[in-house]
């Protein structure tokens, strides 16, 4: 039943990260303060529809969730909403679920719906904004490939999972003189890689924005054990593509750089060949390890609940100031705002030329493509 007070709706879509729950509660504390009520939708935009799935958001129900990794009120990449058929293909939502949506609004008397998630769940987000629903949007992605905010919250937390990895990884490769691989997430971005291989001292990182080769890779390893130093450890981005331009897939193989499928396709399986193509080439003992959803897992970092928290806060400010369609956004040192539409317009990705891969270089870490002087003594 509708709430006699104005009411604030929060959902969450797609997968999961560490900092959602940072998200509701911060957000139901601040919209608690200004009087409102709030209600949470259940497994993401499905809460929606018929049946209708929901729950209300107090005090006592999002007290000591600031740590909890997941959300409380569930999550689907999957189901009536889709937001990606197929790489950067983005299909329009039944009009039919859009009525219904708010249809649902309408009842329960939303005064503005919280929309938590990545690229594809703030796609569904606008058409809900397009079809008139009150929206606001916070960005949500360990993989951090929304533009137009610095870092989404569950960034920092997949990169210390990857870090504490790499760091694990440090010390058997050196006391076994091994080239140890470890693939992680991404997506079609490369910042999970580049900033765990910075921060884990790793040796080689393979990225989706740096195209790179076999030869190339070895040729560092060799290097490495020229200078005396007999182990090294790479890190690749599931993303990563190969030398000849394709991608791996993990349950449909490689498919080439042309090819293209009618749905969002599942990465992951590229470590697993590194390994093999350079233990075969160089006649090493090679290891891989895929970290996968160890990443979107365990309790949030202290950056990403302070990110979080104040996501949260701000999106209520939105929903109370009537800014609709628009979506927080992380601009250091300030949370400020910006059209939905406009932080999906595009993937954010690694600039192969951004200080970050140019600290890298200084450093000696190679990333594939041959390039080993330092750009700071040009």
């Amino acid at each position: 039943m509708p709430s006699h007070k104005p009411t604030i709706g929060i959902l969450t879509g797609g997968g999961d990260c560490p900092g959602l729950n940072a998200v509701i509660r911060a957000a139901v504390k601040s919209a608690l303060r200004l009087g409102y009520d709030c209600i949470g939708f259940l497994r993401g935009y499905e809460g929606l529809v018929d049946p209708v799935a929901y729950m209300p958001l107090d005090l006592h129900n999002t007290a000591n969730i600031l740590l909890q990794g997941g959300t409380i009120l569930g999550s689907t990449n999957k189901g009536r909403f889709s937001a990606l058929v197929g790489e950067g293909e983005r299909v329009r939502i039944d009009p039919q679920l859009l009525s219904q949506a708010a249809a649902t609004v309408r009842q329960l008397g939303v005064t503005g719906l919280i929309c938590i998630g990545g690229d594809g769940s703030l796609a569904i987000a606008q058409q809900l904004h397009e079809h008139g629903i009150p929206v606001v949007g916070v960005p949500k992605t360990i993989d951090n490939d929304l533009s137009c905010t610095a870092f989404t919250f569950g960034f920092d937390s997949a990169v210390a999972c990857a870090t504490d990895a790499l760091d694990r990884l440090h010390t058997t490769a050196a006391s076994h003189e091994r080239v140890m691989v470890l693939e992680v997430m991404g997506r079609h971005a490369g910042w999970i890689a580049l900033h765990a291989g910075i921060a884990g001292g790793g040796d080689v990182i393979l990225i989706p924005e740096i195209p790179w080769t076999f030869e190339n890779v070895c040729q560092k390893v060799l290097d490495r054990e020229r200078e005396g130093r007999r182990f090294t450890l790479i890190v690749v981005a599931e993303g990563a593509h190969l030398p000849d331009g394709g991608l791996v897939h993990d349950k449909h193989g490689q498919h080439g750089a042309g090819g293209k499928e009618k749905r969002q396709v599942r990465l992951g399986g590229i470590g697993e060949i590194v390994a093999k193509e350079v233990a075969k080439r160089l006649d090493r003992e090679v290891r891989a390890l895929v970290l996968g959803h160890l990443q979107r897992g365990g309790t949030p970092t202290p950056f990403d609940r302070v990110l979080a928290t104040q996501f949260g806060a701000h999106a209520v400010r939105l929903v109370h100031n009537g800014r609709f369609g628009e979506m927080v956004c992380y601009r250091p040192p300030e949370i400020e705002s910006v059209l939905i539409a406009e932080a999906i317009r595009r993937l954010a990705t690694v600039e192969p030329t951004s200080s970050a891969v140019q600290a890298a270089r200084a450093l000696g870490i190679g990333f594939g493509d041959g390039v080993e002087a330092s750009p700071f003594a040009q």
